[in-house]
């Protein structure tokens, strides 16, 4: 069911390890590229009319409009399950604990008597927050986008997902009755490269943001990436991926099982075991075939997950080399399942989140750890970070010099200008001086 790649004795890279060894999904975003130009240039000439046409060749749905009525949103969250209500009300207040403790402030150094330099971290003014809506229904999105967003003080946020034939060409219920309880009103009935051009550009219903955020599939990336520059981005987030490092310590259950609720995303999910364990390996592989037999979406999510080349069990002599393989690997998600897990924990480097012990499985980061689930795949996670309250914040310096203090290092600017032979900025100084430069000290 799911591939081996043996990287004990010999096997093992003696110049550390080779990204391509690993297990990896084929994702092309550079040829889907092309296929969105069209699509967001559609959207930046048409606007509305665009969406509508699209909503009607993509989702499968006719609509008339593209943001969605008010009563629509008030309607959703009254008719909302109560204990789906109660739940997502608990993943709202604990990523409320959580993203609230990233609030960075203003802070002032002073250089010099008379010169300072203070750093502000200002709010992005507008943003669009991509919720997906394809296989899966994903209100938990809703949380771990808004929450952020709200914290970092962002005044004007709207959400995107795709419109369902099922719901009227309305985003599903549950997504909406999210938007209500965290108090957006600003929801449009839109997916895909579509809904990222729409942010960019902006519409007769909806005005341009400063950026976007939120997980979807390789149209959202690929949109992402034609847009940055024109927009602000999180990251080009792909297909969803765990890695779990562990040890004969750890229980094959419970590895199965995380393995396969990562798999159950979509089939180019990514489920990779780590382990210098062959007892633990053949374990886990026998629970993958009871598990898997006992769940829902196993032809068209988990079995194409688990047997694609992105999913594998990676064999090592030891932690250490599992420690270089998941840190060559950079997981989205990564589980430490070993004896002493917070310690191994504490070594890992590249990481999107990392779950410590037998206790702490993705799916709890999903929806209630209170961390966010907004992550980097595909590698990016060596030099990336997941979606926090700092992703909505801009760093500003604002420098105050005296006339003393200027004067102070005024020889230096000037050398420094001349050094690099632009003597206009050296002059900028000079003409605050009456062209007289004092002796830098």
């Amino acid at each position: 069911m799911i591939s081996r790649i043996d990287l004990r004795g010999d096997a093992f890279p003696a110049d550390g390890i080779d990204r391509d060894l690993l297990p990896r999904a084929e994702l092309d975003v550079a040829a889907a590229l092309e296929k969105v130009r069209p699509i967001c240039e559609d959207v930046h000439h048409r606007g509305t009319a665009a969406l509508i046409d699209y909503a009607e060749k993509f989702d499968g749905v006719t609509i008339d409009r593209v943001r969605v009525p008010a009563e629509a949103i008030t309607r959703a969250l009254d008719e909302l399950d109560p204990a789906v209500r109660a739940a997502l009300e608990e993943s709202i207040r604990r990523a409320r604990i959580v993203h609230r403790e990233q609030r960075r402030t203003d802070h002032t150094t002073q250089v010099v008597p008379g010169g300072t330099v203070t750093e502000r971290w200002v709010p992005v003014e507008r943003v669009g927050l991509y919720v997906p809506g394809g296989r899966s229904v994903y209100p938990s999105s809703v949380v771990m986008n808004v929450v952020p967003a709200q914290e970092a003080g962002v005044g004007s946020m709207a959400v995107a997902s795709p419109p369902q034939a099922d719901f009227g060409g309305l985003p599903h219920p549950t997504i909406l009755a999210a938007c209500a309880l965290l108090g957006v009103d600003e929801v449009y009935a839109a997916g895909g490269a579509q809904a990222v051009a729409m942010f960019a550009y902006g519409t007769d219903e909806c005005r341009p943001a400063t950026m976007v955020t939120g997980p979807g599939n390789i149209w959202v990336a690929a949109a992402k990436r034609l847009l940055k520059g024109r927009i602000g981005i999180d990251a080009e987030a792909g297909p969803t991926e765990i890695a779990v490092l562990a040890d004969a310590t750890a229980d094959p259950v419970h590895v199965a099982a995380d393995l396969i609720s990562q798999a159950e995303h979509d089939p180019l999910a990514a489920s990779v075991l780590v382990t210098d364990s062959e007892e633990l390996a053949a374990a886990v592989e026998q629970e993958l075939k009871v598990q898997v037999a006992a769940t829902k979406h196993v032809e068209d999510r988990i079995l194409p997950a688990l047997t694609g080349r992105q999913s594998g069990i990676v064999l090592v002599d030891g932690i250490d080399q599992g420690l270089a393989v998941v840190d060559a690997y950079a997981a989205e998600h990564l589980e430490i399942q070993t004896a002493d897990a917070s310690a191994v924990a504490a070594r890992v480097r590249n990481a999107g989140a990392i779950f410590v012990g037998p206790y702490a499985p993705v799916s709890l980061g999903d929806y209630a750890a209170g961390s966010n689930h907004v992550l980097p795949t595909g590698g990016c996670a060596c030099h990336s970070s997941g979606l926090s309250v700092q992703s909505f914040l801009r760093g500003i310096h604002v420098v105050d010099y005296s006339r003393e203090a200027l004067a102070e290092v005024a020889g230096h600017v000037v050398t420094l200008a001349e050094a690099e032979d632009l003597p206009a900025h050296g002059a900028a100084v000079k003409a605050r001086f009456d062209w007289r430069v004092p002796e830098s000290k």
